[in-house]
């Protein structure tokens, strides 16, 4: 992890602002999702990406009974069924 040197308050309502250098870095645009991952004692962030539950492709996925997965592999499974 690199450090920034930047630092931000946590508001009463346990928000954070996240730099905009940071968010033009990540290409993250106002509204974008953003996961939030917890690794021992620190607190990741990264711009969330939908990715299939089968493959881990990014194109063309959809929610399926509340997984995501690709057009791809629903052909693929729609073929073997």
């Amino acid at each position: 992890m690199k450090a920034t040197g930047m630092i931000r308050h946590i508001d009463e309502l346990g928000r954070i602002v996240i730099p905009k250098e940071m968010r033009r870095k990540m290409d993250i645009q106002n509204n974008d999702p953003v996961e939030i991952f917890v690794e021992g004692d620190h607190i990741l962030l990264a711009k969330y990406v939908p990715t299939c539950i089968f493959c881990q492709g990014t194109e063309d996925v959809e929610i399926f009974k509340d997984k995501k997965v690709c057009r791809a592999c629903r052909k693929e499974l729609t073929e073997t069924l």
